[in-house]
């Protein structure tokens, strides 16, 4: 067995402590709004989008110290931020989005979210208006009476998320709506997890540093024809990484053995004790309209409860997929997903393969 050591430092934390700490919270300012405000009124008055404005169109100088100390928060603090003070009630979607974008610019680079090339997805239940087929225009595989969904389709309907990263450095989240009912969103430490699975069964802990495969299907590729190796845990120069999406190894176990070797019971349980280490150590947060969650993927599980829509509430959320300037280096191998895994390397993000969507 591989020597594994418990990770230390300020990503380690337990969620009873972080549901009520304000270390993970920050709150624009007067100053900061006001300029804001001021910049998104005249990239409206010209006619602008998210889409096609350069920094020079909406800058924000007064945030840039409030970005460095995001920054810092997400790869060497708790991993987490809620960005608070917004008043949605001042704008339009157009501007929403602008302004969204414009923060979340200062603090990363954007990558692409789905093969289809959008880069802002809108996160909500698309069923609700009809829209079952782009459920399954995303990955719907037939499985006896019911349906197996990639990751990608199920964040377009409103049942729950289990706990997963997503395949960039940062995901950031805009609340624009809440649902009438659920949506809570759910995070846990990923090295609290480890460590707690090292004291607790070392030999199931150790199983999650060898290759598990993963399927890329609803990705980067529509058929459940591509698989890849990949740890669910590694660490390099002393930083701790995860990447983790059961939906996408439980996928690829439904291709050939002579494609995917099968999983061991060994690592079936370190899967399951994973997820019931997440649910002890996680804390819940309720989205109000105009906060901004950022989470390092790297460090941090993510969930969701499921959730409700009526006539007057109807959840969206507006998601953004991040690579950062100041991200830690990751450990060899991992370039099979990554593409890069130098520190600070343009990285993550869905490849545009061309696939028809």
């Amino acid at each position: 067995m591989r020597e594994i050591h418990p990770i230390s430092g300020a990503c380690v934390w337990h969620g009873r402590e972080m549901a009520n700490s304000p270390r993970w919270r920050r709150r624009l300012g007067d100053v900061q709004l006001a300029e804001i405000d001021r910049a998104v009124r005249q990239a409206s008055a010209r006619g602008l989008g998210w889409q096609n404005m350069t920094d020079d169109d909406l800058p924000l100088p007064s945030c840039a110290a409030l970005a460095e100390d995001i920054r810092a928060e997400l790869e060497d603090g708790s991993g987490i931020v809620l960005l608070q003070g917004l008043d949605l009630s001042r704008y339009s979607l157009n501007e929403l989005r602008m302004l969204y974008a414009a923060i979340a610019r200062q603090v990363g680079t954007f990558v692409y979210s789905n093969r289809a090339g959008e880069v802002m997805r809108e996160i909500r239940d698309v069923g609700r208006d009809g829209g079952r087929t782009a459920v399954q225009r995303y990955g719907v595989l037939p499985e006896g009476e019911g349906a197996f969904l990639s990751s990608y389709a199920r964040t377009l309907s409103n049942g729950s998320l289990r706990f997963h990263t997503d395949r960039c450095d940062v995901v950031a989240l805009f609340c624009i709506r809440q649902a009438a009912r659920g949506g809570l969103s759910r995070l846990c430490s990923s090295p609290t997890v480890h460590n707690a699975m090292l004291e607790r069964r070392p030999d199931l802990c150790a199983a999650l540093y060898e290759n598990l495969w993963r399927s890329r299907f609803g990705e980067e590729d529509a058929t459940n024809n591509s698989a890849y190796p990949l740890p669910v845990w590694g660490v390099r120069d002393g930083k701790f990484t995860s990447h983790y999406s059961r939906t996408y190894i439980e996928a690829a176990q439904r291709q050939s053995e002579s494609e995917v070797p099968r999983l061991s019971n060994r690592q079936w349980q370190a899967l399951d004790l994973l997820a019931k280490l997440a649910e002890e150590l996680c804390f819940e947060m309720s989205f109000t309209p105009g906060d901004i969650q950022f989470v390092n993927n790297h460090v941090i599980y993510h969930a969701r409860s499921a959730f409700e829509d009526d006539d007057g509430h109807d959840r969206l959320l507006l998601r953004l997929w991040m690579s950062m300037p100041n991200s830690r280096a990751l450990p060899a191998g991992q370039e099979v997903l990554w593409r890069a895994i130098e520190a600070g390397a343009l990285r993550g993000g869905i490849g545009q393969s061309g696939v028809p969507v």
